[in-house]
């Protein structure tokens, strides 16, 4: 019976340990900054012109560890793909082909970029 009671507390232990030595969360290792953020989106390209100052950006992740895609509400085409350093403790800047800059945070979204003739901008949070 001593046996079974020092294993038990052994165990016991032992996942104490291991949940109680997590290290501190941190947005940006975690990537908090996926989700919807909501403001003022807009978007000119392709013969369109689109405004909404109740817009909303939703960021998934991409197809790399540090790829992100960006889903447009009111029909604006996405931005898929964009490659992602890191600035700062919680600050991810794009970097890449895209013309101007994607700078997201756990709880602000700015875009204003460029690609192919075609303008996207952002101004949200969440």
């Amino acid at each position: 019976m001593k046996s079974i009671l020092k294993m038990l507390g052994v165990v016991l232990f032992a996942s104490f340990v291991f949940t109680a030595c997590s290290k501190d969360d941190d947005p940006a290792d975690n990537r908090f900054f996926v989700g919807t953020y909501n403001g003022k989106v807009t978007y000119t390209g392709d013969g369109d012109d689109v405004s909404n100052t109740n817009g909303s950006v939703t960021v998934v992740k991409g197809g790399s560890a540090t790829t992100y895609n960006f889903k447009f509400s009111d029909g604006i085409p996405d931005i898929n793909n964009v490659e992602f350093r890191q600035s700062g403790d919680n600050t991810w800047v794009s970097t890449g082909e895209l013309a101007g800059l994607i700078n997201v945070t756990n709880n602000k979204l700015v875009i204003g970029v460029t690609k192919n003739g075609n303008t996207w901008t952002a101004d949200c949070s969440r």
